[in-house]
């Protein structure tokens, strides 16, 4: 996972689509389209998501064919929603090796909870923890939320990918190219100025004293690195 979380959204309802993709791209994640298996089966490999909505109802394959298919590829999260609704299709969608299941119509604040909670499980699963902490910083990956002394920190998404991808290597040195391709891709990658308005900002809001950082420390010429937890430093 470079920066926001990818969802791939699989589903043959425009209007279901457009709702999904607005609601979940306005809290941060990123979207990504299938409206049939072949597409989704396809996206699977090539964009490698760190979440799979379903509904089993699709165009052109079964959506519980789609569930082992994905699950012969990858262990990616499945939340299934569905307008099939019987106990039937819920136990067959789970036995096969989907993580939960939302019946349609669905209220968009459950969604979102059963979401959290499959990647979450991702993350213990993985061994990995959802939420960094250091000192007076608190990065939760899931929820996307950044606490400095207990209180609420707004990040715009740009910053927030930026700190992601730190925390999700802290302790490592990070180069400019790096983090630039990962956050804005390829094409940005020589734009290191524009690097350094971005951790200027982070620093701003992040650190007591941002002329004197303790969290985002600079190597000189090379790129950036998250200072690890005082327990887990060498």
């Amino acid at each position: 996972m470079a920066n926001a979380f990818t969802i791939l959204v699989v589903d043959d309802e425009p209007p279901i689509l457009r709702f999904l993709r607005t609601s979940l791209a306005a809290v941060g994640y990123r979207i990504v389209i299938a409206e049939d298996a072949a597409a989704a089966l396809a996206a699977i490999d090539s964009v490698k998501p760190d979440l799979v909505i379903l509904d089993l109802g699709l165009p052109d394959r079964s959506g519980f064919a789609v569930i082992s298919e994905i699950r012969r590829q990858s262990p990616v999260p499945i939340v299934v929603l569905s307008a099939q609704n019987d106990e039937r299709s819920k136990v067959e969608a789970l036995d096969l090796g989907a993580d939960d299941y939302v019946g349609k119509p669905f209220g968009m604040a459950e969604l979102m909870a059963r979401i959290r909670a499959a990647l979450r499980h991702r993350f213990q699963k993985q061994g990995e923890l959802p939420t960094f902490v250091s000192g007076d910083l608190s990065v939760d990956l899931v929820r996307r939320q950044v606490l400095r002394d207990g209180h609420e920190v707004k990040l715009s998404p740009k910053e927030f990918d930026v700190l992601k991808h730190l925390v999700t290597h802290a302790g490592k040195v990070l180069l400019h190219r790096h983090l630039l391709q990962e956050v804005w891709g390829p094409a940005h990658a020589g734009d290191v100025q524009y690097l350094r308005v971005f951790i200027r900002g982070l620093r701003q809001k992040l650190e007591p004293d941002p002329t004197r950082p303790t969290h985002i420390l600079t190597e000189l010429g090379v790129g950036y690195r998250l200072q690890l937890p005082p327990e887990q430093r060498v």
